[in-house]
């Protein structure tokens, strides 16, 4: 069985994911003090993925040469 197009990684993870793996969402629960060592793995509380949104440069104008 093959992989789809659509699934594959093409450049690593150079894009932003939404999901987190239960190690990332361990490790950003312990940061918070959330979680401590005895609770269950299972239903533990969500956590909010941080976008990174890049603004867009502005062109420069520039200055029309004068005759």
């Amino acid at each position: 069985m093959t992989i789809d197009k659509s699934l594959k990684i093409k450049a690593g993870s150079a894009k932003m994911r939404n999901v987190m793996t239960r190690a990332e969402r361990l490790a950003k629960l312990i940061d918070t003090d959330r979680w401590s060592e005895g609770d269950p793995v299972y239903g533990m509380p969500k956590v909010r993925v941080q976008k990174i949104s890049l603004k867009k440069k502005k062109k420069v104008k520039k200055a029309e040469d004068e005759k």
